[in-house]
């Protein structure tokens, strides 16, 4: 603190007085009312300072708005003000509602055929077999169909709503207003014309609006004029655009539109709502069902040419190619039917699916958590983040200022927190008369206030190394004759439990580096406090960064794990050459408008939810709700639970695939027919499609997740692991289901005329008890132990349950649907049974040792971290 001996200049005079009440009732009022609001808004909007003279200035507004500047608006006007002027709210495109998805559902080419299909079936079956038996193939394709497409329209309609839910949290946006004579926070979407709000760097302009005071107010419009130049704002400059960005200092402005009548509504207006993109996981996979696909619309070809050709020379060889009948034609509808569901089962939709449900699922489990994530993409990301460049202030620390220290008339004094004094009885015996805010140049704030005894005191905080005798140069703060009164030394204490998030960072293979504006020893104490800095590290200003070459920052950049001093472009240019010299996948923390770029250029960006701009929100991917380092490990954790689960869904789906396509191509090929029907087809395309998907992408993570290293960039999405569960399932179905339906009759003991029936229905349920085991199976690609957390996993619980009650359902009471015949008890255990043999094989399989395709764990400091525990055996 610094004291100056000096007349306090006199009080300026304010222009307000008392609000004046407009008129609202009466044909002339009602004239006045409802063209005002809109001339209002025209004054803001076109910059024109005439009208705004003419209405008598800013405090001429306020009159006219019935506001005081001093006291703001009063709670009880707020639904008046909204009925008179608008809310604050922009007109959003309408839902879409779940017949919509249903159409869209309805849209898939294949099912478009399979409809065609079994029209054409009713009407040959209803002619060559009469009513109603005619109707029950085309009738349990139709019905097959049905259930597809409604449980595909449920998870799309129920993933949209969750969407829109995430996407109003996004636009949550807190401002600060002065309302009934004090200042609170309020939300965005609550402000009225005549709010007086409260402006700092890095907020976003809520509404239109003219200028009351500040200090140094520079306004970034280029979100609404195109132009990169600030634009300073003042008393004779007042104009405020809802949309654009406080780049500097402070101020109040005074409300005139809101949201539709604003510049930016008007701009909003004309453009129409994107969706989100496609995740770079959802392409990849969008890739590989594409292959999926054409390889099985070749099997289906083959299925059909082979069917057919057997079905003609049959006709051939007993002499009855020139008789056709109705019967002949089911039978190559049905061969074209069987042909078309072969493709429905190999497209692999549930892929693209199993992504965004996992997704959609980890992001609804994440605000719960603290963190909103804002794009789709980040939370996949996050879970092959190498590298975290993590802020100090309010992320690894409390952001809560506590005084340790106090030098005061040349004695040094230990301070007690309870100690601080009566603040607020301070703050009104000063005025203040102006203000330098805090940015991150400068690193310091100062504020120019008039004692009651007469003179003036200048306080200054800030970095510990300012020079005072330069302290309040400028033009703002008097820049001499000051006498030092005293020295507060103040700390911002370690966040409880970042000790511990960082140690479960460094085990996870995610190196942990602090890039802060405090000078270099507070960065070093507080990152050996947090165990960030380690013996082998290095800890570098930014000044000294800057000035490195390539080939020094090549030599030094793995090796840093604190940055003081940084300067924005300093974090910009570590996490650039983080990416591209050592190959990172690094996540980023910024709270300030300055660190906007650094979140770009990073592959996350995670922005401070209660100390973020909304500059530094906009720029980011994910938003920390509570600032709190523990939440970023979470939603690491969360993002490797996403990429596994959907890995361990990919194998599960691809081993059914092989099997359909394979048993029903092989079994067409000798036998002249398919042992898995249409319908049954649909059914298992239901089991490993949507609820596969909801099954195995919806499972929460565990802490054995951050055991291991992060999966690198160049790794292959089907590992060795997934490859060998996959083939070594594949055969054992594909052995036990060729001999059932080679020589399943023998074994079985089958006889009289209903045998081959009972085999087909037989084949059928061993083939879904199959996948039911194998869906557990699934749940750990390379662990034996898959019965882990299944009981605290009710979505998967509820799945299974879900599937095989369908099952028994579908067998014994809509055989004339499914072509089916009730199964006896000894047949249902047998079928479990053979189902079930797939656990102990799978505890086999993975013993087999494979080649580990992940790098090398390493260590921050550089160093392999040797094997232990699992990974030793």
């Amino acid at each position: 603190m610094f004291k100056r001996q000096h007349s306090a200049p006199s009080e300026e005079q304010g222009a307000g007085g008392s609000p004046e009440q407009v008129r609202e009732d009466g044909s002339q009022g009602e004239a006045r009312e409802e063209s005002f609001p809109d001339a209002l808004a025209s004054v803001v909007g076109t910059h024109d300072i005439k009208k705004l003279e003419i209405l008598g200035g800013v405090e001429g507004v306020a009159t006219k708005v019935n506001v005081s500047l001093n006291e703001g608006v009063k709670s009880e006007d707020i639904s008046d003000r909204q009925n008179n002027y608008g809310s604050n709210k922009y007109t959003e495109k309408p839902s879409r509602s779940f017949w919509m998805f249903v159409w869209d559902a309805l849209q898939d080419i294949t099912l478009i055929i399979l409809m065609v299909c079994a029209v054409v079936s009713i009407g040959v079956g209803l002619a060559t077999e009469g009513w109603p038996k005619g109707l029950y193939d085309g009738l349990g394709i139709l019905l097959s169909i049905f259930l597809v497409v409604i449980v595909t329209a449920v998870s799309d309609y129920k993933q949209s709503l969750q969407f829109k839910d995430l996407d109003k949290e996004k636009k949550k946006i807190m401002i600060q207003v002065t309302r009934d004579g004090y200042r609170q926070k309020v939300p965005i979407y609550d402000l009225v014309v005549g709010d007086v709000v409260h402006l700092s760097i890095g907020d976003q302009v809520p509404a239109d609006g003219v200028f009351i005071s500040g200090y140094s107010l520079l306004i970034d419009e280029s979100s609404l004029s195109g132009e990169s130049e600030p634009v300073n704002v003042y008393k004779e400059k007042p104009f405020l655009l809802a949309g654009t960005k406080v780049q500097d200092g402070s101020g109040k402005m005074l409300v005139t539109a809101v949201g539709m009548r604003t510049e930016w509504g008007k701009l909003m207006e004309t453009l129409s709502e994107t969706g989100e993109d496609e995740t770079p996981l959802q392409a990849k996979l969008n890739g590989v069902a594409t292959l999926i696909g054409k390889i099985g619309l070749g099997f289906a070809v083959l299925t059909f040419l082979v069917l057919t050709g057997r079905f003609l020379l049959k006709k051939v060889l007993h002499n009855d190619f020139t008789h056709w009948s109705s019967s002949d034609a089911l039978e190559l509808l049905d061969y074209f039917a069987i042909a078309v569901t072969i493709i429905v089962v190999a497209v692999p939709e549930g892929l693209p699916l199993a992504v965004t449900l996992s997704l959609a699922f980890a992001m609804q489990k994440l605000m719960n958590e603290k963190a909103l994530v804002r794009h789709l993409a980040a939370c996949e990301t996050m879970g092959s983040a190498t590298c975290i460049c993590s802020d100090k202030t309010g992320t690894l620390t409390t952001n809560h200022m506590v005084v340790d220290k106090i030098w005061i008339c040349g004695k040094e004094k230990e301070v007690d927190a309870s100690e601080g004094g009566d603040y607020n009885a301070q703050r009104r015996e000063c005025k203040i008369l102006k203000v330098e805010p805090f940015n991150s140049v400068k690193k310091k704030m100062s504020v120019l206030v008039a004692l009651p005894e007469g003179g003036l005191r200048a306080f200054c905080k800030g970095a510990s190394e300012i020079d005072i005798d330069d302290a309040f140069n400028g033009n703002n703060i008097p820049d001499g004759g000051y006498t030092l009164v005293a020295v507060v030394g103040i700390k911002d204490p370690v966040r409880p439990g970042v000790k511990k998030a960082v140690q479960i960072c460094l085990a996870a293979g995610i190196t942990v580096r602090m890039v802060t504006g405090d000078n270099i020893n507070t960065a070093k104490a507080i990152a050996k406090e947090c165990g960030i800095l380690t013996e082998g590290g290095l800890a570098i200003d930014g000044a000294d960064f800057r000035n490195k070459s390539p080939e020094e920052m090549k030599d030094i950049i793995p090796r840093i794990q604190v940055m003081a001093r940084s300067l924005p472009l300093d974090k910009h240019k570590l996490v650039t050459n983080l990416r591209s010299m050592s190959h990172e996948v690094v996540a980023v923390t910024g709270d300030g408008t300055n660190d906007a770029p650094a979140l770009k250029e990073s592959d996350i960006g995670l922005a401070m939810g209660m100390a973020g701009t909304e500059v530094a929100k906009e720029s980011a991917d994910v938003i920390i709700l509570d600032d709190n380092f523990t939440t970023i490990v979470n939603l690491a954790k969360w993002g490797r639970a996403v990429y596994i689960n959907i890995q361990k869904f990919v194998q599960f789906q691809l081993t059914v695939n092989v099997v359909a396509l394979v048993i029903n191509f092989v079994s067409a090929c000798i036998t002249g027919s398919a042992p898995l029907t249409a319908v049954q087809l649909l059914w298992v395309n239901l089991i490993m499609d949507t609820l596969g998907a909801l099954a195995l992408a919806t499972e929460p993570p565990n802490d054995g997740l951050m055991n291991r290293p992060p999966v690198g960039r160049g790794v292959s999405f089907i590992t060795k692991a997934m490859w060998r569960n996959i083939i070594g399932q594949s055969i054992y179905q594909l052995a036990v289901l060729g001999v059932l339906e080679f020589d399943g009759k023998n074994l079985l003991r089958l006889e009289g005329s209903d045998a081959t029936t009972v085999l087909n229905t037989f084949i059928f349920n061993t083939f879904v008890f199959c996948q039911v085991f194998n869906e557990i199976n699934s749940r750990d690609i390379e662990k034996i132990n898959v019965f882990r957390g299944m009981l605290s996993s009710w979505i998967f619980i509820a799945v299974m349950v879900s599937t095989v009650a369908f099952q028994v359902i579908i067998v014994e009471f809509l055989g004339t649907f499914a072509s089916t015949v009730p199964l006896s008890w000894q047949f249902w255990l047998l079928s479990i049974l053979i189902g079930a043999v797939s656990m102990p094989i799978s505890v086999v399989l993975k013993c087999i040792p494979i080649e580990r395709e992940t790098p090398a764990l390493k260590h921050h400091d550089g160093y392999e971290q040797l094997p232990s525990g699992p990974d030793l055996t």
